[in-house]
């Protein structure tokens, strides 16, 4: 395909060009996710920012995970959006450009960052804004020779050794130098970031800042893991994004904490100082139609093999796991899937984890919760206690239930609901499923080192 007719730029656009061009800007990325949420893209100096503006640069989706072509399909081509601009902070000649894919001139159906704006857009007909905050859990790690954690890394300090890691200084303090590069870097793109601790795991950190509409922030956390990466690469550690890295530790959520505001006002709809939970009615519909869809919803939020081994009640040295295994909401209590924090006025998913491709997994959850604020759905009364200490047998007589256990449940959850194919579309709707069942055999057909070590010498 040839390139599109260029058109000449808009001043808008042209006082960008400009203006990133002063700055010292050199080249510019036209970025876009796979299935996974990964960025991928190309390179394009500032000379021809022009043309990548219109639509310049093309792709073969068949070479990628999840971009469902054919080797013969024409190619699909990243359409920058000017407003998610950022320039690298570990390397200010660049700008990053979050994209749209469109196919022949037309937007592409399968393009993750397009679903997500075809959901916003339901809720914008209803005069919502989707707000969005994540507070993203992740891992630094150093590589080790001899083998730390039986697997070649550890945490950078050696004094992250604590069975409850959760807040303590000293290692903060010994991981002081990627922290402040990360924390550094958050706030100089306007990020806002207001806290940042060790959290429970061994080599486990969480940053959180402040919530913005839900495509910025789906932006801003594709950025983060690429930038985290880059920059612990730069100090000689890695970061891992992986949900659940070790066994016997908790793993890294990405919570969504989630609001619906005026479109015209901007005033959050979630919020009713006279409820209990500080929660309006529109609030505890939006909670109603996340709960009918969240065994499908899972599938996306928590969307690999690894996410699965994070959501289970017990398992790691603190005690519990911190990750909600049942299909329940409640107040200010972290063993629901669905938690009210203190002061209501938002609805928090801890079911998430920090692999979630945002764009898809904001547009499920959306599109669930205003399902339920259609039909004025209730969710029933909250739940304070701890639900972790209901039998199996409690809690099917008090009909709630149980998050998929494995990926392959998931997946049949997902293909099972027909709100999956509502929000992504019939072509993304079966290349998910196909791509992750895949994923599940896969994984089935691989020899662990658990099966070796227990049935290699046993019989």
């Amino acid at each position: 395909m040839a390139y599109p007719n260029i058109q000449p730029l808009s001043s808008k656009l042209q006082a960008l060009q400009e203006s990133l061009q002063d700055q010292g800007v050199k080249y510019a990325m036209a970025s876009f996710v796979d299935i996974h949420g990964m960025c991928k893209g190309k390179v394009v100096p500032m000379e021809h920012f022009d043309r990548m503006m219109q639509g310049s640069e093309l792709f073969t989706g068949a070479a990628l995970d999840g971009v469902p072509q054919e080797i013969n399909d024409d190619e699909v081509g990243t359409m920058p959006d000017p407003e998610s601009a950022t320039v690298l902070p570990w390397n200010s000649e660049i700008v990053w450009f979050a994209s749209d894919l469109h196919l022949v001139g037309e937007p592409f159906e399968a393009c993750c960052r397009t679903i997500l704006k075809n959901t916003l857009r339901q809720a914008e007909a209803m005069g919502y804004r989707f707000n969005l905050g994540i507070e993203t859990e992740f891992f630094i790690f150093k590589e080790t020779e001899d083998k730390g954690f039986d697997r070649g890394f550890a945490p950078v300090s050696d004094r992250d050794t604590l069975p409850k890691a959760a807040y303590a200084l000293p290692t903060v303090l010994d991981n002081y130098k990627i922290l402040d590069r990360i924390v550094s870097a958050m706030n100089g793109l306007g990020w806002d970031v207001y806290s940042f601790d060790h959290e429970d795991a061994q080599g486990q950190f969480e940053t959180d800042f402040t919530y913005c509409d839900a495509l910025t922030m789906a932006d801003r956390l594709t950025f983060f893991r690429f930038m985290v990466k880059e920059l612990a690469r730069a100090e000689g550690y890695f970061a891992s994004f992986m949900p659940k890295p070790l066994a016997n530790q908790t793993g890294s959520g990405a919570h969504y904490n989630m609001s619906l505001a005026d479109i015209e006002t901007g005033k959050n709809l979630f919020e009713d100082t006279s409820d209990p939970c500080g929660l309006s009615k529109l609030g505890y519909q939006f909670i109603a139609g996340v709960l009918r869809h969240a065994k499908a919803i899972v599938a996306v939020t928590c969307p690999t093999v690894n996410s699965y081994k994070r959501l289970v009640r017990k398992g790691s040295m603190s005690g519990f796991t911190w990750a909600p295994v049942y299909v329940c909401y409640g107040n200010n209590n972290r063993t629901n899937m669905l938690r009210i924090p203190l002061g209501g006025g938002r609805v928090e998913c801890r079911a998430a984890d920090i692999s979630t491709n945002l764009y898809l997994g904001a547009a499920m959850i959306l599109a669930a919760g205003l399902e339920g604020i259609r039909e004025g759905l209730n969710p029933g009364e909250p739940h304070t206690e701890n639900m972790y200490e209901y039998s199996l047998d409690e809690l099917r007589e008090m009909g709630i239930e149980t998050l998929p256990k494995t990926l392959g449940n998931a997946i049949a959850a997902f293909a099972a609901d027909p709100l999956s194919k509502k929000v992504m579309g019939p072509l993304m709707y079966q290349t998910y499923i196909d791509f992750k069942t895949q994923e599940w055999e896969d994984y089935h057909s691989h020899i662990s080192d658990w099966e070796i070590q227990r049935y290699l010498k046993f019989f």
